[in-house]
């Protein structure tokens, strides 16, 4: 069942989404290229509306193989997860320099801080960036733009098409939710621990603790389709779970 993101009226001057690293790797050449020639044509749509919008890329297998490569000779959390932001923000480049390409409003540096993308978005139509600090996923970098950017949603752009009970891929009696409270989200993903580097969820559990005290609704959804993403953007109907924090 498609959900509705907002209603069309209130769709947004600002858009906040967190890419999944996955979804710029399809496993084929030609469907890379392909969803990012129409991530383009969305992009310029929003600009060519005046709309803003905050990409925030996770890392993906950059970070994956980094984190892998540095642990045979290091263990501590936070100097695994520096590696891992390193990835983010390689994703973040490449992501830049292809919308640049086709000469969109584009920030011109890639922000460490939210601060600093929401600082930007004021000035650009278009902010890609990674992650930030060690502990925090992109899907909490990019909850906590929402929340500074003023945006009352922040999609997440991930690999599955949806939130379910428990990993489809192991479990076959897993069921999906269309529309859920952020309470119900919190049973699943938990809430507030950071993930272990590399490790990955749905939602991250920070995320979803920004999210629930800033009041913040999650757009779920199978970012590598890019009909949906368009749709959660345009504050249409879209194939995914509405998360309501409010």
């Amino acid at each position: 069942m498609k959900r509705r993101c907002m209603e069309p009226s209130l769709m947004p001057t600002t858009s906040i989404v967190a890419l999944g690293g996955s979804t710029l790797r399809p496993e084929h050449d030609e469907d890379r290229a392909r969803w990012f020639g129409r991530l383009r044509q969305v992009v310029i749509g929003l600009e060519g509306e005046g709309r803003r919008l905050a990409l925030v890329v996770g890392g993906g297998a950059p970070a994956r193989e980094g984190i892998a490569l540095a642990s045979t000779v290091l263990s501590e959390r936070a100097a695994l997860d520096t590696v891992g932001i390193a990835g983010t923000r390689l994703n973040a480049t490449v992501l830049q320099q292809v919308l640049l390409d086709v000469g969109l409003d584009v920030a011109p540096t890639i922000p460490t801080t939210t601060d600093e993308a929401a600082s930007l978005l004021d000035r650009h139509h278009v902010v890609v960036m990674g992650g930030t600090v060690p502990g925090h996923t992109t899907d909490a970098v990019a909850v906590d733009l929402a929340r500074k950017a003023g945006a009352s949603t922040c999609i997440i752009a991930t690999n599955v098409d949806r939130v379910y009970s428990a990993d489809p891929r192991t479990n076959p009696d897993a069921t999906s939710f269309s529309e859920m409270d952020i309470d119900a989200l919190a049973a699943i993903t938990g809430i507030d621990t950071p993930l272990q580097p590399g490790a990955s969820t749905v939602v991250d559990p920070v995320a979803v603790g920004h999210a629930k005290r800033g009041l913040v609704d999650l757009a779920v959804l199978d970012g590598r389709q890019m009909d949906r993403l368009e749709a959660a953007l345009d504050g249409r109907p879209f194939e995914g779970t509405l998360v309501r924090s409010r």
